[in-house]
């Protein structure tokens, strides 16, 4: 686990940070997991490449995965330390493959039409995630699907109200085509960082759809499976925390520093989360009034 461990201690992502709650085996497996999603994710946004290039790396890395899924060797570093994990746990090599699709689309895809285009993307590079991430904490109830469904849908939209303006500087607009021409936001506005009370209504919709999608993951995770459930509901805490700090903003990310939480503020959270989970609380941290 040496290259998965190295990783994700690298990445200092919110996601890593909420594997601190797990158990060491699979704290050891989300690692591994991680590593995978970083690495592909890295090619397809390495964009000093050609699309190509990165086309048939990530062909590659889907190949290799598909290696680790059939029991074969794999060639990659990664999917080695990642191989018996995928083993052990029965992994299906279809979501990865959803996993890869989602990357592709970020080497295809400039522009996203509308709602049902951007949650397909939203789907295969987050949701996904969740629902193998599922397999790796065990769970009882099959209701624990549509959960990681919503709650990866939640965060992967948080994340693209937040990335606004780094997306923008890379040719890239996630925010849906239907919802720009709703609100009159063109998009030469949101490539030159010019923030409108119409670009804030654009955004505000975009943030009731998430909270939307927070709400039904609260409510869809079976009590039985919550504790199960410590580090994704972490992950949903810190996210909507984020995303309530960017409607106290107005959504205006366009200013030189980049919004994210306090170091101090993620250690609360994750204090407030173990202290959930040791009491047994029914409670989740987002998606409330």
């Amino acid at each position: 686990m040496q290259h998965s461990r190295a990783l994700t201690k690298k990445s200092a992502s919110n996601l890593a940070l909420a594997f601190i709650l797990l158990p060491r085996e699979k704290r050891d497996a989300m690692s591994a997991l991680y590593a995978f999603c970083r690495a592909v994710d890295d090619v397809a946004d390495e964009d000093a490449a050609p699309v190509e290039k990165r086309r048939a790396e990530l062909a590659a890395w889907r190949a290799d995965i598909r290696r680790a899924c059939e029991n074969q060797e794999p060639q990659f570093v990664l999917n080695r330390e990642f191989a018996p994990i995928i083993r052990k746990f029965k992994l299906p090599f279809a979501l990865f493959d959803e996993l890869i699709k989602g990357c592709e689309m970020d080497l295809d895809t400039l522009r996203y039409a509308d709602y049902e285009q951007l949650e397909l993307y939203c789907y295969r590079v987050a949701s996904v995630v969740g629902l193998l991430s599922l397999e790796l904490f065990g769970y009882q109830n099959p209701a624990c699907h549509d959960y990681a469904v919503h709650l990866g849908k939640a965060l992967q939209l948080t994340n693209i109200l937040r990335d606004v303006k780094n997306d923008a500087a890379r040719g890239r607009i996630y925010l849906p085509q239907t919802e720009l021409h709703k609100f009159d936001v063109k998009e030469s506005e949101i490539l030159d960082s010019k923030y409108s009370e119409r670009y804030f209504l654009l955004a505000e919709s975009v943030a009731a759809r998430a909270r939307k999608h927070y709400e039904l993951a609260r409510k869809i995770l079976p009590p039985e499976d919550r504790k199960a459930m410590v580090a994704a509901e972490l992950m949903g805490s810190v996210y909507w925390q984020l995303l309530q700090k960017l409607e106290r903003g107005r959504f205006d990310v366009f200013g030189p520093s980049p919004l994210k939480l306090s170091k101090p503020h993620k250690l609360a959270l994750i204090f407030q989360s173990w202290l959930r989970h040791a009491s047994g609380s029914k409670v989740s941290g987002y998606g409330g009034s």
